[in-house]
């Protein structure tokens, strides 16, 4: 009887670990498809030990003596909070605001009711019909080829990412051109790389000014520090300064956040740092939403000890976020003034650009963002208009 009732015992076991091992190794598999990768180990632990109580109990191993009971739920108990330390960690540092959120792009869509995009006084001269040129172009530079849109082309519906007037990252722009899915895009300058890219397929790529902005650095709004020098940003960047205590803070370790590479703020922190070798960003060791980053740049986390950078619309016009705080770099604070006067150190221009020298509606497009009527639309929109600088 003992022995029908060991092999009973024994048989429970196997199905429960079949049953128990069947429904774990799905639930493993959503976790690790969710992105929540740092969950497993936590899993994989509280798992065996609840079947190896399980299995102790019906077999009476120890569970009569209760110091052994409590031997193995205290090492049970080490075990599960050792492997607890990364999920803790990363709900923690999910509990900290990402800077760079998702703005509503649907808000800036031409023709619908109740848009932020902004409008002339009185209607302008140019007005075109078909064929309608392909525009695309950074988020940051949306709302003003936005309302261009609205201003130049036929009423109807121009869905931001299926139409005539799409709006991508910058490196996604610079591709479109290149592959002539697109006939102009409103960027930042081109990274080498986009340059390569662009000579490799034959185009030459034809830039346009038609406005300037700042580049700004920013920071935790709770950071004592206000203002850095150029020598200073640089520095950081490099790895060379490592501490806010560095340049008059706290003592903390600076967190220097980057952005993807042929990203437009990244193009322009390569440019400002010249022929200087950036230092390694904080990088994620998981996927993300967000195009499944993996041992990439993460996106700015806005810690206490944290430097981001963007440009200054996107920060002030769109993001509006009242947790950071823009930095003065060289005592000068980023706005339009200072951007108008060129006295802000690190402000650039923003472009048209088309494969080759625009033709046909493109270049009357290109033609009427320069008069006058396009520059003061720039300029209402709430960027700096190359005939306002000084």
């Amino acid at each position: 009887m003992e022995k029908k009732s060991y092999i009973g015992k024994i048989a429970m076991a196997i199905f429960v670990l079949l049953v128990a091992g069947h429904f774990a190794v799905i639930f493993l598999l959503m976790t690790a498809l969710s992105g929540k990768v740092h969950y497993i180990p936590l899993i994989i632990a509280a798992a065996a030990i609840l079947y190896i109580g399980f299995v102790l109990q019906i077999f009476d191993v120890f569970y009569k003596k209760s110091k052994r009971v409590k031997i193995f739920w205290i090492i049970a108990g080490i075990i599960l909070a050792v492997c607890s330390i990364q999920p803790m960690y990363k709900w923690i540092d999910s509990r900290v605001p990402t800077v760079d959120a998702e703005v509503d792009i649907y808000q800036y869509e031409p023709f619908t009711d109740r848009n932020k995009l902004v409008q002339l006084e009185q209607a302008p001269k140019l007005k075109l019909e078909e064929p309608l040129p392909k525009i695309d172009g950074a988020t940051a530079l949306y709302p003003l080829y936005a309302a261009i849109t609205q201003h130049l082309y036929p009423n109807k519906e121009y869905n931001p990412y299926n139409s005539e007037v799409m709006v991508n990252q910058t490196h996604e722009a610079y591709t479109n051109l290149i592959l002539g899915n697109t006939d102009m895009i409103f960027v930042a300058g081109p990274s080498d790389q986009q340059v390569k890219h662009a000579e490799q397929n034959g185009i030459k790529l034809h830039l346009t000014p038609i406005g300037k902005e700042a580049f700004v650095f920013f920071v935790n709004s709770k950071n004592g520090i206000d203002n850095l020098s150029l020598e200073q940003i640089k520095g950081i960047y490099t790895g060379e300064i490592t501490n806010w205590s560095e340049v008059g803070g706290k003592d903390d370790a600076i967190r220097a956040f980057q952005r993807p590479q042929d990203s437009g703020s990244q193009t322009a922190l390569q440019r400002l740092m010249e022929n200087t070798p950036l230092m390694e960003a904080p990088s994620e060791d998981i996927a993300t939403g967000m195009g499944g980053i993996i041992n990439e740049v993460s996106q700015y986390k806005n810690y206490r000890n944290a430097i981001g950078y963007t440009f200054r619309y996107y920060s002030n016009e769109m993001v509006k976020n009242k947790e950071i705080k823009l930095l003065e770099i060289d005592g000068i604070a980023p706005t339009r003034e200072t951007i108008r006067t060129n006295t802000y150190p690190i402000a650039s221009e923003f472009y048209i650009v088309t494969a080759g020298e625009p033709t046909g509606n493109v270049k009357a497009v290109i033609d009427w963002v320069l008069s006058d009527e396009g520059q003061a639309l720039v300029e209402k929109a709430g960027y700096v208009s190359l005939s306002s600088i000084e």
